[in-house]
């Protein structure tokens, strides 16, 4: 696409759909527009499977008569199409019940400096190009050595375009890209016992992607780490959460911590800001401007700019996760994460998951968690797992079919360790995480 003109397009429609908005007697408005391409190729025994392309566009719009709320939206920008959709959200907003707590962010707090983060990095990427890197993914995965069969390769690009702008004076744009690369095999032992695994790199650039023959070597050596478990024993023993899956303990401790969980009452942090969370040791801290970052914005998605912050500084909650609505609902100010996180890091010391494991002598490494067994309300937390048993200090052999039980409030400051081994692949960057205890259920 060309970005410059496309650019150009959205704000222009950004800013009409503003005028409209006032001009059908709404007190304050924002709009969100976005146009996106993308290109997706997968393949299956060496066989391409499918040919995916998009081009989506559309917009949508929020209007506030004084604190009454209505929303709307649509994929057509004809001239017909945006007055018939800024009159359904107005309609809607007139027949609201109001909510005092409802509206745009505060003017002064609007990004000023809107800066480029080095995220748009666009590559022809045509259907040959994808397959061969598919098919070259697939190839090396099934040429490792092993009872190995494909469940798919597939290589995906994409482009996005967005435009934010609001009734406080604010339009802001940014384009990016993104290139995803993913292998999933299939293991088969003597006994007929079958296990699956996968892996795939994420990247802004296609020249950072991961090498196709890479992403397929993991994909199948994850594999047969994985053939012919055991049963764990069972008891209460120290677990090690690989970062494939130690992010969700991170963004748990997040979510308990965001407005929304808090003024709904729906947290078992409830109350916890200057209260201790971690071990004094680790923090954790979110850089929205980094450069090139996976999860980077300069402004969030009520417009007001972003900036680094320790969420949890010293084990201590030092901030709240808050969009402009549940800042006023729980009367704070906004910390310009509307939508979510960017870039979220632990900080403390770090180790080599091999040194983890030492450490340890005995326990579980989770690699993979099954369910959705996290109470956000009280932080009860039990969970189906597989992963690996580690035996004096080091992996014994695969286990499977266990489950792992605690609390997170005991789990967060029972953190004994944190790997060297961060994965970004996401907005949630989280290494290995070694916690010192866990009620551990296997064999019996």
């Amino acid at each position: 696409m060309d970005i410059s003109q496309k650019r150009g397009e959205l704000e222009a429609l950004v800013a009409r759909i503003l005028d409209i908005a006032g001009k059908n007697g709404a007190t304050a408005a924002e709009v969100s527009a976005s146009f996106d391409t993308g290109l997706s190729v997968s393949v299956r025994n060496r066989d391409v499977e499918n040919v995916e392309f998009n081009q989506d566009r559309g917009f949508g719009i929020t209007v506030f008569f004084d604190h009454r709320k209505g929303s709307a939206s649509t994929s057509d920008s004809g001239d017909a199409s945006i007055e018939s959709t800024v009159r359904a959200a107005c309609d809607i907003a007139r027949f609201t019940e109001a909510d005092e707590y409802a509206g745009l962010a505060p003017r002064e707090l609007m990004a000023v400096d809107c800066p480029e983060l080095d995220l748009d990095h666009p590559s022809e990427v045509d259907t040959e190009l994808a397959q061969r890197a598919a098919l070259a993914c697939e190839g090396a995965a099934l040429a490792c050595e092993g009872a190995l069969r494909s469940d798919g390769a597939s290589l995906s690009s994409h482009r996005l375009l967005r435009v934010y702008g609001n009734s406080n004076g604010f339009i802001g744009s940014h384009a990016a890209t993104r290139y995803g690369l993913s292998c999933v095999m299939i293991g088969s032992a003597a006994s007929g016992a079958m296990q699956r695994d996968y892996w795939y790199a994420v990247a802004r650039r296609l020249e950072d992607l991961e090498a196709a023959e890479a992403v397929g070597r993991k994909a199948s050596a994850r594999v047969l780490a994985r053939m012919s478990p055991r049963k764990a024993p069972t008891g209460k023993f120290p677990v090690v959460f690989s970062p494939d899956v130690s992010g969700g303990l991170i963004s748990s401790l997040l979510g308990a911590i965001s407005g929304g969980s808090l003024y709904r009452k729906a947290s078992f942090l409830l109350d916890s800001l200057g209260k201790q969370v971690l071990p004094s040791v680790y923090s954790i801290g979110e850089s929205p401007r980094l450069p090139g970052g996976l999860g980077s914005a300069a402004w969030d998605g009520d417009g007001v700019a972003t900036r680094a912050k320790r969420f949890i500084d010293e084990g201590v909650v030092a901030s709240y996760v808050l969009s402009a609505y549940s800042a006023r609902r729980l009367g704070l100010v906004t910390t310009g994460n509307a939508g979510g996180v960017h870039n979220v890091d632990i900080l403390g010391p770090t180790q080599a998951p091999e040194a983890m494991y030492r450490q340890m002598q005995r326990g579980l490494l989770v690699t993979e968690c099954m369910g959705q067994g996290v109470n956000m309300v009280t932080g009860d937390y039990s969970r189906g797992a597989s992963g690996f048993w580690i035996e004096n200090g080091e992996i014994a052999f695969p286990v499977d079919e266990v489950t792992i039980a605690s609390n997170l409030k005991d789990m967060l400051l029972g953190i004994v360790a944190i790997g060297d081994d961060p994965d970004r692949r996401g907005n949630i960057r989280a290494p290995s995480i070694q916690i010192e205890s866990m009620t551990v259920a296997g064999a019996g």
